[in-house]
């Protein structure tokens, strides 16, 4: 019997449906659109971004969408729900490389104990591919901003409404309020 094909980068041009996928374990992993709350904040946080990208000439915001290229044993690419990378321009290409900060914002499906290992299992595919800083944005449960690091991994800072996030070292000077991630 023959083993299945693994997926490739040039396979993920071709997803259908609302275009949003990962290959991991060498299979596509589709990602269905995400609501009104969720899209809002990874919206916001790639506004702050680009702003602070203009203002400092430096690296480039990317919003909700979009595919980064790796070469992990097990993992392909990555989608993030906003993200800041320095590499290079790759033309109608996915981006070569990871972002230095991922954002990850919870959906409703996102939540329990399979949820939380998948997403710890992201977050050091993340930091394995060179990532620095990964957010993981709960809306639902916590209203709440854990930022991860590539030197802590297991030891998140905990930002809640009323405070200031922070990407640090991975985008140096870039802070966030925690309300501006709520439309009220």
């Amino acid at each position: 019997m023959e083993a299945p094909a693994t997926a490739t980068i040039k396979d993920l041009y071709h997803v259908p449906e609302n275009g949003k996928a990962e290959i991991v374990h060498g299979e596509i992993v589709l990602m269905p659109p995400t609501g009104d709350e969720p899209g809002y904040a990874g919206d916001e946080i790639f506004v702050s971004l680009r702003d602070y990208s203009k203002r400092t000439q430096r690296g480039r915001a990317v919003g909700d969408n979009k595919g980064f290229r790796v070469n992990l044993p097990h993992r392909k690419s990555f989608s993030p729900d906003a993200a800041f990378y320095t590499g290079p321009r790759t033309g109608m290409k996915f981006f070569d490389g990871t972002p230095l900060f991922a954002v990850e914002v919870r959906s409703e499906g996102d939540y329990g104990p399979k949820a939380e290992k998948d997403m710890a299992a992201k977050r050091a595919d993340y930091f394995a591919a060179g990532t620095l800083v990964v957010w993981d944005v709960d809306l639902l449960s916590e209203d709440v901003v854990r930022v991860y690091r590539a030197s802590a991994p297991d030891n998140p800072t905990i930002y809640r409404r009323g405070e200031i996030a922070e990407a640090e070292p991975a985008v140096p000077g870039w802070t966030m309020p925690v309300d501006d991630l709520f439309d009220e």
